[in-house]
């Protein structure tokens, strides 16, 4: 996880502390005291991130618990960060309020807690839904988290029945070609991590000597370790995704480099992968690309390129790429990637300065919409070093994937991990899941296949499932439509596992403006207004775990 600039529309002025329930207005994150800040290198930003129990903790006020903010900015020598944590009714108003600031020194990471009684007011709420919302700010750097959390008792919505689909540790158990299809769906699925590095980029250090990113080429463990580090933890597909500026050994140009080493270790990756999976047919290993830069760019994953894509040069001019793309040309690029059969995800959205073209960011083109096939709608922590699944530091994109699908993308949900220590897939329950017909092997041509007809969905709950039907159609489909349109969410979660909220969230394509969330049950009919939708489902589990489908993209007639 790399949380990014995340603005939320707030005025930014110095104010005091305001105490949950206190009436006042609108108040401000106070101004940032100025950092000093190192020389600029990929993953040098704000990281916030807001970790929000989803139910409370004590027995005598039911609805109490804390609130856990991390703060961290890599290569930072000193700085404050001022914070604001609101706490919203489900009527969107702001019933609650603190802030403050938090030094950061040394370049390590910093943690507030924030303890909120369960009251309001000096009374219990209202039972609901709630939303606990983070802005963070250090100098021109702003970012911002919402998770959401129970209050009170909440009645669990009616979901369909759904034993959920195959998976490669539950298959079906007659041959595989012969099985019926459970609730017409003949689709197994598969988890995954798509993000991740190893020491052919910045990642791959041992757990225990673990800080943030390395320098490039200087970690012990490369693509051989991650692959059978994330078979033996139950993952059925590992991206290691190489920052594609990296294969020069320095974050920087190393003029003196030798583009020849610098490709050959890109093929090295490719063969490493291909290597694993001719001897474990069970495991699906991927080798590719996070092609461009933080500052004024944007991360992205090229999933099936043969080929190391670049813009550095040597003192002689040599590229240190195969191909050559300018940096930050994401309108170039897209249409390259569309021209190869390229497919792509966007990493850690951010909200502005991101993936511009024309110098509007997050721009529609047609060849992007065409090439771009996922948004990370959530990270665990890119530096975490856990080895359990229980890091609870993790950054939600969807706002900004949201923005996508508003600006005419066709893209589905994914969660990954973005690991830079020797831990792929590890640190967190957190999946990207992705269907495969039955009866087809997991290979990288199928795994393509899933991803260019979006039949994905994105899981906090490496056990669960989440799928969303429209008419009869799965997600990830496009169809057109007339009269009344019914969708269906099913959901299926671990033992002992139940939704404790269901919302289908609807939005216009092209028109570039704000979704809307349909009343929050599982089984939904209407009658769209003439022209183009989406709809995707969003489930939130009873342990707080979200999962979010791919959408479903219908042209309505008249």
């Amino acid at each position: 996880m790399k949380t990014l600039s995340f603005l939320l529309p707030l005025a930014l002025a110095a104010a005091g502390s305001i105490h949950p329930g206190a009436a006042a207005a609108p108040a401000a994150v106070p101004a940032a005291v100025p950092a000093a800040v190192a020389a600029q290198h990929e993953h040098r930003e704000l990281d916030a991130t807001l970790h929000a129990p989803y139910r409370g903790d004590a027995r005598g006020q039911p609805d109490a618990r804390t609130f856990t903010l991390a703060f961290d900015h890599p290569g930072m020598t000193r700085g404050e960060v001022a914070w604001r944590l609101e706490l919203l009714a489900p009527t969107g108003r702001r019933v609650g309020q603190w802030q403050g600031r938090q030094a950061l020194a040394g370049g390590r990471p910093a943690s507030v807690a924030v303890r909120w009684r369960g009251l309001v007011g000096g009374a219990r709420p209202a039972a609901g839904i709630y939303r606990v919302r983070l802005l963070a700010r250090i100098g021109g750097e702003e970012v911002g988290q919402a998770w959401d959390i129970a209050v009170g008792t909440i009645a669990a919505p009616s979901m369909p029945p759904f034993a959920g689909l195959p998976t490669r540790r539950a298959p079906l158990r007659d041959t595989v070609q012969a099985a019926p299809a459970p609730d017409g769906l003949p689709y197994t699925v598969y988890y995954g991590n798509l993000h991740s590095q190893t020491s052919h980029s910045d990642g791959g250090a041992p757990v225990d000597d673990c800080h943030g990113a390395q320098e490039p080429q200087s970690a012990p463990f490369g693509p051989d370790a991650a692959w059978p580090y994330a078979r033996r933890h139950g993952l059925d597909i590992l991206m290691v995704s190489e920052h594609n500026h990296m294969y020069d050994g320095s974050t920087g140009t190393k003029t003196g480099a030798d583009p020849l080493a610098a490709k050959a270790l890109y093929r090295a990756g490719l063969d490493s992968a291909r290597a694993f999976n001719a001897a474990h047919q069970d495991f699906l290993a991927l080798y590719g690309l996070e092609w461009g830069v933080i500052g004024n760019g944007g991360h992205l994953n090229i999933f099936n390129t043969d080929e190391l894509l670049g813009w550095e040069k040597t003192g002689k001019g040599e590229l240190l790429a195969d191909v050559e793309t300018a940096r930050g040309d994401y309108g170039a690029l897209y249409a390259l990637m569309q021209r190869r059969g390229w497919i792509g995800q966007f990493n850690h959205p951010a909200l502005t300065g991101q993936f511009a073209v024309g110098g509007k960011a997050l721009a529609y083109t047609p060849e992007g919409d065409a090439a771009m096939a996922l948004c990370e709608v959530m990270n665990s922590s890119a530096f975490s070093t856990s080895e359990d699944e229980e890091e609870t530091r993790r950054s939600n994109f969807e706002q900004a994937c949201n923005k996508l699908l508003e600006a005419g993308y066709h893209v589905a949900f994914s969660s990954n991990q973005d690991n830079h220590c020797a831990n792929w897939g590890a640190s967190a329950a957190n999946r990207t899941a992705v269907l495969v017909p039955n009866g087809v092997p997991l290979t990288r041509d199928s795994f393509v296949e899933a991803l260019r007809a979006r039949r994905v969905f994105a899981t906090m709950d490496k056990d669960a499932q989440l799928v969303l039907t429209a008419n009869g159609h799965l997600m990830g489909e496009r169809f057109a439509n007339s009269g009344p349109l019914r969708l269906q969410v099913r959901f299926a979660g671990a033992p002992g596992r139940t939704a404790a909220a269901v919302e289908i969230v609807e939005g216009v394509p092209g028109r570039g403006g704000d979704v809307t969330t349909l009343p929050g049950k599982a089984d939904v009919q209407l009658v769209p207004a003439p022209g183009p939708h989406f709809y995707y489902a969003k489930v939130t589990q009873d342990d707080g775990r979200i999962l979010w489908s791919a959408p479903v993209w219908v042209d309505q007639s008249p």
